[in-house]
């Protein structure tokens, strides 16, 4: 299992000095967003891997679009050099499979995930908008990722297990709302421990608020690490 750190800070300059601050973990993940990828662009990326050429970049912007607008962005994202990129699974088998073929053509490409259930949703709130229970559907949407060729789903811990059984022990599951050791859930609906996380095999950890509101990041970092 392996940790990818949340840049969800307000400002450019603040996500910076937290990497600073834990720039001697080397092959880190580095989750860059929504607001931190449209405020500060493909200039963030480029500064992470200054502080920390090691580092991994996973850029989590949840395509969602027609199939060929998706394999255009695809494409886009490829050529920014990041390490990993997400799209949603609920776009559909044809798009995920557009976005695939294209990468295909291409010398390098990064890992691709497919969202099934955004970590906010509990299960009333994610019936009302896809009819289906979150347990059944985030199995559904995840074997059309892995018929499409992706190499895995986002999904929350409690699904992880299950979904690598429908599918392959290999397919890759990314988790937010992991608050290592009880935190806080704050705005996630269904979060997990470390621990958690271990038990149902997941392949990647994203954690936000836990290190970057601590008063020693660093030393967050390092008991995550050493609980992985």
């Amino acid at each position: 299992m392996e940790l990818c750190v949340a840049l969800d800070l307000p400002t450019s300059k603040e996500n910076l000095e937290l990497l600073e601050s834990i720039n001697m973990y080397d092959n880190l993940w580095v989750k860059v967003g929504f607001r931190t990828y449209i405020r500060d662009g493909k200039k963030i990326l480029e500064s992470i891997k200054k502080i920390n050429p090691t580092f991994k970049i996973f850029l989590d912007l949840k395509l969602y679009d027609i199939p060929n607008t998706m394999a255009d962005a695809s494409e886009e994202i490829a050529k920014l050099g990041v390490d990993m990129f997400n799209v949603h699974a609920s776009s559909g088998r044809v798009a995920m499979k557009s976005v695939m073929d294209r990468l295909s053509n291409l010398e390098k490409r990064p890992l691709v995930l497919a969202v099934t259930a955004l970590t906010s949703f509990d299960n009333d709130e994610f019936k009302d908008v896809y009819g289906d229970d979150i347990d059944r559907k985030a199995i559904e949407f995840a074997k059309d990722s892995y018929e499409a060729g992706l190499d895995g789903v986002v999904c929350s811990v409690y699904e992880s297990l299950n979904i690598k059984n429908a599918t392959n022990s290999n397919f890759l599951t990314l988790t937010p709302g992991i608050r290592p050791f009880g935190e806080d859930s704050n705005d996630q609906a269904r979060v997990a421990t470390v621990d958690s996380a271990n038990k149902n095999r997941v392949d990647f950890i994203v954690v936000g608020r836990p290190i970057y509101k601590s008063e020693t990041p660093s030393t967050k970092v390092k008991e995550i690490l050493e609980a992985i």
